[in-house]
């Protein structure tokens, strides 16, 4: 009988990025997150829930598709809303930026892009 590998939450993953150091920059600006390690061609950013690998390389978006971080409240959503914009970040839907995930869903979503053109998503599920 086959049994199921139980997985826990992500613990880091790698992004290949034009600059590296341009990305980390970018990265620790506007989210919770330092830097870890540097070796050449790459540097690892993150906080106590995520490690983000940026590699020198040629971005590929279209292949991750996008990522959701999970968030705690509306508030926590208006307020990255706020400084996503202030720091001139890309945001999807100019003048309704903050809406449901997919149509009728009551779980909240807020999506921007990277220096690199990956899609991320900061994501509140419905209560």
């Amino acid at each position: 009988m086959a049994t199921h590998i139980e997985l826990g939450p992500v613990v880091h993953f790698r992004l290949a990025v034009r600059d590296p150091e341009a990305s980390a920059t970018w990265w620790t600006e506007n989210f919770d997150l330092v830097e870890r390690r540097r070796v050449p061609d790459r540097i690892l950013i993150g906080n106590d829930s995520i490690s983000i690998g940026l590699t020198l390389g040629e971005p590929g978006p279209a292949v991750l598709g996008h990522m959701a971080f999970l968030v705690s409240d509306r508030a926590t959503l208006e307020s990255a809303l706020e400084t996503l914009k202030a720091n001139g970040v890309d945001v999807e839907d100019p003048g309704d930026e903050i809406g449901p995930v997919a149509p009728g869903s009551q779980s909240l979503g807020l999506w921007f892009h990277d220096l690199d053109g990956y899609r991320w998503e900061l994501f509140l599920p419905a209560p």
